[in-house]
């Protein structure tokens, strides 16, 4: 197994040590921007009064000092491809993060999209030896899932437990404590592929910081996008970034679906580049200004003055219509949405008594994209803008950054996970798993 899933315990007492001495920073490395924020804590761990194998607690206990943003170099589909270019961006998102902060900071909680999320759905089974759910028994009984073979060269990211059930009494969200003879739990999985991780890993390490956690984009995007009765009843977030569009389904405040799209708003942006032979940076310009997916007959008689520096007076001097640009942006934008529709169905998402879907990141501010999504979809539509948490500067509430913003929650209430509890060593799942479960006797 590879350094991440050996090191998840690790990471989680460093993250303990950070918030004790008071400072962490959040780094949400996207494929068109890096976004860093330098969070101070009130002292103690906020996460030790939360409840347990439950959901994310309140965000009380910190507040933002320092944030910062820089243009993402060297990433494609939230992967990245060029380290050097990375390492250079990171570095300059938390030295500016740390100079308006006046604090140097060492440990950070990362995020990022892509690496092709897959999940998995198990279940296990206890026989409980004393009456009463210890610890121990939530532990032996996590133990007990069996786990799928992932493949070669994947890594698990996440593994929440999502329902217990003791005797015939299911939906508990936290057990210990409670009396029964039978304890069951399902348990969502979450895997992605490893070498994006590794390459993740090895570049902040090169920026001289260490990795206090990590966390999948469309898991901590909708923590902050979506409100509490939607994660409680069930809603999908849609995370349109510039690489890869995220997609998290959750229930009774867990998540229970995680998956992507390796399209975004920059194969839009690229799309208005290649029709209108523009520059990215001219088209890009061109879709945040003049953007939308509704044309209307206002938009063939607006003229949209392409500009450039090529040289040529003509060529820098042309106009399009707005109606034209439209044309260009609406089949990619149709195309993306297809695509999450797909996805949704294969997770079984019209089957959830709830089927809210909500919109984030920052691809999602096209003009109109809302209804052109309930009409894909098939379901109710909301843009999503992040929680607001202490200190956050305005630049910085937009739904651009929900996954930055989801992060810090993950941070300071970290949902308990698989490694969180010591697994029994004669627990070990049986068969094929074994080799894959070595890491538990070498590690814990």
């Amino acid at each position: 197994m590879t350094d991440l899933y050996q090191s998840q315990r690790a990471m989680r007492a460093l993250r303990r040590t950070a918030m004790q001495r008071g400072v962490v920073a959040i780094l949400d490395v996207g494929t068109s921007k890096i976004a860093c924020l330098v969070l101070r804590f009130d002292g103690g761990d906020p996460a030790a009064d939360s409840d347990g194998v439950g959901p994310i607690a309140g965000h009380a206990g910190f507040r933002v000092i320092g944030a910062a943003t820089t243009r993402s170099r060297g990433v494609r589909f939230g992967e990245i491809s060029v380290m050097n270019e990375t390492e250079r961006a990171i570095r300059t998102a938390v030295q500016a993060a740390q100079k308006m902060a006046n604090v140097r900071v060492d440990h950070v909680v990362a995020c990022f999209s892509g690496a092709e999320p897959r999940s998995y759905g198990l279940a296990g089974e206890w026989d409980l030896q004393d009456s009463v759910v210890s610890e121990q028994d939530v532990a032996r009984v996590l133990a007990a899932c069996d786990v799928p073979p992932l493949g070669e060269g994947r890594e698990v990211l996440h593994a929440h437990p999502v329902n217990f059930a003791l005797d015939h009494r299911t939906g508990l969200g936290d057990p210990r404590g409670q009396i029964g003879n039978r304890l069951a739990c399902d348990m969502h999985l979450l895997s992605v592929d490893a070498s994006v991780i590794q390459n993740l890993l090895y570049c902040i390490k090169r920026c001289d910081l260490e990795l206090a956690g990590i966390a999948s984009s469309s898991y901590v995007a909708a923590i902050s996008s979506l409100v509490e009765d939607e994660q409680e009843l069930g809603a999908a977030c849609i995370d349109m970034g510039g690489g890869s569009t995220g997609i998290s389904i959750f229930m009774k405040k867990h998540m229970i679906f995680a998956d992507a799209v390796r399209m975004g708003g920059d194969h839009v942006t690229s799309d208005i580049s290649k029709g209108l032979q523009v520059p990215m940076a001219v088209a890009e310009r061109i879709k945040t200004k003049h953007g939308g997916v509704h044309a209307t007959g206002m938009d063939d008689r607006e003229m949209i003055e392409m500009g450039g520096d090529s040289g040529d007076w003509e060529k820098d001097r042309r106009q399009v219509s707005r109606t034209e640009l439209i044309g260009i942006m609406r089949p990619r934008v149709e195309e993306i949405l297809e695509e999450v529709r797909a996805r949704l169905d294969v997770a079984g998402f019209d089957t959830l008594p709830s089927q809210q879907i909500v919109l984030t990141g920052g691809a999602c501010q096209i003009p109109g994209l809302d209804g052109l999504a309930s009409r894909i979809l098939g379901a109710r539509v909301r843009m999503g803008r992040p929680l607001r948490v202490q200190g956050l500067p305005q630049a910085a509430t937009g739904p651009a950054f929900s996954s930055a913003v989801g992060l810090c929650l993950f941070a300071a209430h970290p949902q308990d996970e698989w490694w969180d509890f010591d697994i029994p060593a004669e627990r070990y799942p049986a068969r094929s798993l074994k080799r894959a479960f070595r890491w538990f006797k070498d590690n814990w």
